[in-house]
């Protein structure tokens, strides 16, 4: 069974022979499950009023465990963003009731932040709607080759981890 990768592959073969067109079957259909992803990321967020980078930042609070405490330096490493970034992410998402501030019992002129219950509830809602249509997506793969794959996947984007 063919798919749109497979013609535009046969394509670029017909038309530039010279090349070895052979890396996008791999990573034209990575490039589109992506898409696909995240649409479906999107969508549900959305559906649970939230954006991409508040769930991001809702989720790094998350799995923190109890409290569900951060400081503001945490978060930047966990969501890859900058500073001021971060400022204005945390200040939006206080003014929506799914964080607070405190200070930090360590250290005098440090903050913490804390996800508050509406928080927690919005972001774990989130995120077993999300796991149920992520597991829609996968859908067409046995558990032993999603496992396959996912190793496979380590293996390509392991050298692109920051911290690794």
């Amino acid at each position: 069974m063919a798919d749109e990768v497979d013609r535009i592959v046969e394509a670029w073969r017909r038309e530039r022979p010279d090349l070895d067109v052979e890396p996008m079957e791999v990573l034209s259909r990575v490039t589109r499950l992506a898409r696909q992803l995240d649409l479906a990321r999107r969508s549900t967020f959305l559906a649970h009023g939230l954006e991409v980078w508040a769930f991001d930042v809702l989720s790094a609070l998350r799995r923190s465990g109890e409290p569900y405490r951060l400081s503001p330096s945490q978060l930047l490493t966990q969501t890859l963003v900058t500073s001021g970034t971060m400022t204005n992410r945390i200040d939006r998402l206080a003014g929506l009731g799914l964080v607070e501030r405190h200070p930090d019992p360590r250290d005098r002129r440090g903050v913490l932040v804390q996800l508050t219950d509406t928080g927690r509830q919005r972001v774990d809602n989130a995120l077993r709607e999300l796991l149920e249509i992520e597991r829609q997506l996968l859908v067409a793969l046995s558990g032993d080759d999603q496992k396959l794959l996912a190793g496979l996947l380590r293996d390509l984007s392991i050298g692109f981890d920051t911290d690794s």
